[in-house]
């Protein structure tokens, strides 16, 4: 069995501090978007690798704007991942790891505590 590397909970005034503070963020972030599982499932994903290749190929746009197609609006592309860029750092991936953690944990302990019985 996998070692039980989280083993906390979450005082009730601690869970409404952290949920003041997820709505100051939201008040200062408007733009942020709430996807459907849908949305998440068809849209193209950014990690490291195409952060790169993307920021590259702003750059070669940025000095070769006369190859792009006219419709094409050079202007939102970076200003979409300098967002992007402003928002990566703000990310809570921990919070989601451990999210993956303990739901991981939990569906391991649950198999363990049923097998004996199949």
């Amino acid at each position: 069995m996998a070692e039980n590397r989280i083993s906390a909970s979450l005082a009730p005034a601690d869970k409404e501090a952290v949920m003041q503070a997820i709505a100051t963020i939201r008040e200062k972030l408007p733009f942020l978007v709430d996807l459907t599982p849908e949305d998440r499932r068809t849209m193209l994903k950014m990690g490291d690798k195409s952060r790169a290749f993307v920021s590259k190929a702003l750059q070669v746009a940025t000095q070769n704007p006369n190859f792009l197609p006219r419709y094409f609006d050079l202007e939102e592309m970076r200003r979409d991942l300098e967002i992007y860029e402003d928002l990566y750092p703000v990310l809570l991936s921990s919070v989601e790891e451990s999210m993956l953690f303990c739901g991981s944990n939990t569906n391991l302990k649950m198999i363990a505590m049923i097998l004996p019985l199949v």
